[in-house]
């Protein structure tokens, strides 16, 4: 059986690869079942990917006065 860890993975969880989530800003670290599609990879959650479309918007609404 074989494993589908990172390269530099060796047992030392601090040696795995995280990026943040573009939805709040939270460092995700790489996790096994996300081993075949890491760099799509973009939310933390269920929770941020469906508010994605509501944080972006807050601040972009004018008022002229």
């Amino acid at each position: 059986m074989t494993t589908t860890h990172p390269p530099s993975f060796r047992g030392n969880k601090a040696a795995l690869p995280s990026k943040l989530c573009v939805a709040c800003a939270r460092a995700m670290t790489w996790r096994k079942c996300w081993a075949k599609n890491w760099a799509e990879v973009k939310y933390c959650s269920d929770a941020c990917r469906r508010g994605k479309g509501n944080q972006g918007n807050q601040g972009s609404k004018s008022v002229h006065g």
